[in-house]
């Protein structure tokens, strides 16, 4: 996990209208909170907070923040644990970051990836179905990984992951149910259809053989 720095300033006026007046100067209001500390109302440079986040490319970030008030300055360890964004431009609107100690285990949600071409897609014209795109984790700060990797090579047409099936890395907890279902593999749509068309097809013609012996 990449650790960056960041100056930030305690704010002593809340609401609405203190926000806009914030964000309207190039910062954006936050917090910072954790369970052994209070909650601090803060600000960051907008600028510098999102050429971070680019510079970062997706990677989990552990913040330095350098708090400044009245004078003082005094440094805390923090990840982001939510972005409120825009509803129509998508802008950061507020961050809220939560305070960890560096000797202590942290519980965070990391995405998972597909790696390889499953048989089951190539063989058998499926399709790899995601139905959770992150897992819960616990370790170490430092220990976050960018993501946790499945290889889905072997993977054939109605194979299921579940969370028992993936190793996690050296020093990281997975967190969820073991049986919780991560992805599959399933008959496409186009399949699917034709499977269906076929049926249909028997089923009229089992009617017609009825109507004709009828007749007889």
């Amino acid at each position: 996990m990449k650790n960056v720095a960041i100056e930030s300033q305690v704010r002593t006026k809340a609401g609405k209208g203190a926000a806009r007046k914030l964000r309207h100067a190039g910062q954006t209001p936050g917090v910072l909170y954790g369970p052994k500390a209070e909650t601090i109302s803060l600000s960051v440079n907008t600028h510098e907070f999102n050429k971070l986040l680019n510079s970062a490319g997706g990677e989990p970030l552990l913040f330095t923040l350098n708090l400044k008030s009245n004078g003082d300055s005094n440094s805390h360890t923090a990840l982001i644990k939510n972005l409120q964004l825009h509803p129509v431009d998508d802008k950061i609107r507020h961050i809220d970051f939560y305070e960890v100690l560096m000797d202590e285990e942290v519980q965070v949600d990391v995405p998972i990836t597909a790696v390889g071409k499953a048989k089951g897609v190539e063989a058998d014209m499926g399709v790899l179905e995601i139905i959770q795109r992150t897992v819960k984790i616990s370790c170490l700060p430092l220990a976050i990984p960018r993501n946790i990797q499945i290889n889905v090579s072997d993977l054939e047409l109605g194979d299921v992951v579940h969370v028992s099936d993936i190793s996690a890395p050296e020093g990281v907890r997975l967190m969820d149910d073991p049986e919780t279902t991560l992805m599959t593999i399933v008959a496409s749509r186009a399949e699917e259809e034709e499977e269906e068309e076929e049926r249909e097809e028997e089923e009229e013609t089992e009617i017609e053989v009825d109507k004709e012996e009828e007749s007889e």
